[in-house]
């Protein structure tokens, strides 16, 4: 298991845009992945599941990965993040 914490840096947080991006990228990866938030955990591969944390700039989240990639599926979406997804 690899974990992370990041800094979404982007002012809407992962709204509907953002997370769709989010998610493209988590399903590049064999990987289990999670986001959590506030204890919260959910499926990185689920719009639904992303959308329902109401991820907002400036909030800390922490992307979980448990499998064959999971360190380069947690590297890659951190930088995702960090990045502020292109706004």
């Amino acid at each position: 298991m690899f974990v992370k914490d990041v800094l979404v840096q982007n002012q809407v947080g992962l709204h509907a845009r953002p997370a769709t991006f989010f998610i493209q990228k988590a399903n590049e990866y064999k990987s289990s992945i999670w986001v959590e938030k506030d204890e919260r955990r959910v499926n990185a591969k689920s719009l639904l599941g992303v959308l329902s944390l109401g991820i907002v700039g400036g909030t800390t989240i922490r992307v979980i990965a448990d499998g064959a990639d999971e360190e380069q599926a947690v590297e890659g979406l951190v930088k995702l993040v960090e990045s502020g997804f292109a706004e």
